[in-house]
């Protein structure tokens, strides 16, 4: 099969399509031929060893996983012999990063429990875009910032990959949603349902008089003491991606912001699961979500994608096709 290898760190010039030997399931795997898989911040991060601290997890001097890739979806092409959940012919997604990663390429292996049935009323690549950045953003919303129906949430970053989920995540529960982006991406967010838009180059929203009961930071970047002022009196901050201050400030400032006052304030550790994408899929198939894709490319110019969402620009998730 082909893939896209690295075996070291490095640009996306490190980045190399090769024949490897078409994986075997094992007894609780299934083997999916991927159809598509998303391009995701965790590729470029894993691709360049950064921030160092991955390494000690992912390898010290090279990487220990040679094929990046984590959101597929595809076609069973075979079952392991306990597999009970799936047959050949199924069509499913899933997120990888659990399970080693390896959706660069033309066939992966992972446990059954990575995948779920794929949402009828999309295609492969809307099902692959879904993963891991809707899941973040579910996570973000529901679990880590308990949102509740007829809150006012704000989405920094709410055209981003995260960002665009979380803004139709947050619809879907009842929240009046704010999504702040730059000027080109306005009607991209209110296209997506956001009830107000906010032009970052124009306007901070943490200097304004409006009070946010959940602020779900997905890019950009403000200093933690300002998301602070922008939160209502016992409002939520949940940091899920942005500048490497904006995930340290978060991790190391905001218990003890949120011990010493009303305010809750800390970042996300995300947690894939198989019963988090049913759900999804559910929205989905309600028609209360759907996949923002920017661009698509084939797999032998996945270096060209990832060197595009390394940019930051991206409205949306970037996906790669696999023929």
């Amino acid at each position: 099969m082909k893939a896209i290898v690295y075996t070291e760190y490095g640009s996306p010039d490190v980045l190399e399509l090769k024949e490897l030997e078409k994986p075997v399931p094992k007894e609780n795997e299934v083997l999916i031929k991927v159809h598509a898989v998303s391009a995701n911040a965790g590729d470029w991060h894993l691709l360049r060893g950064t921030p160092f601290l991955l390494r000690f997890v992912y390898g010290i001097l090279k990487p220990k996983n040679q094929v990046l890739g984590s959101d597929v979806a595809g076609r069973v092409e075979a079952v392991g012999s306990s597999v009970t959940q799936f047959q050949v012919g199924d069509e499913v997604f899933g997120d990888l990063s659990g399970y080693g990663f390896g959706g660069y390429a033309e066939y992966v292996c992972a446990h059954e429990n990575t995948f779920a049935p794929k949402p009828d009323n999309v295609s492969f690549e809307e099902a692959a875009a879904i993963p891991a950045a809707a899941v973040t953003a579910l996570q973000g919303l529901r679990d880590k910032g308990h949102i509740q129906k007829g809150q006012k949430v704000l989405i920094n970053g709410a055209s981003g990959g995260v960002g665009t989920f979380a803004v139709q995540i947050a619809k879907s529960f009842g929240a009046e949603v704010t999504g702040v982006c730059s000027t080109g991406k306005m009607d991209l967010v209110r296209s997506i349902g956001a009830d107000h838009v906010i032009d970052y180059t124009q306007e901070d929203f943490t200097r304004n008089k409006e009070r946010y009961d959940l602020i779900l930071a997905a890019n950009g970047y403000h200093p933690i003491l300002d998301y602070k002022r922008a939160l209502s009196s016992k409002g939520t901050y949940v940091m899920t991606g942005g500048s490497n201050a904006q995930m340290f400030q978060a991790m190391l400032l905001g218990p003890w912001i949120s011990m010493l006052g009303s305010k809750k304030m800390g970042n996300l550790l995300v947690r894939p699961n198989q019963k988090d994408l049913v759900f999804l899929k559910g929205l989905v198939e309600a028609g209360k979500i759907n996949p923002v894709i920017d661009r698509r490319y084939p797999l032998r110019e996945v270096p060209e994608a990832i060197r595009y969402l390394e940019e930051g620009h991206a409205r949306g998730k970037v996906v790669i096709t696999v023929e």
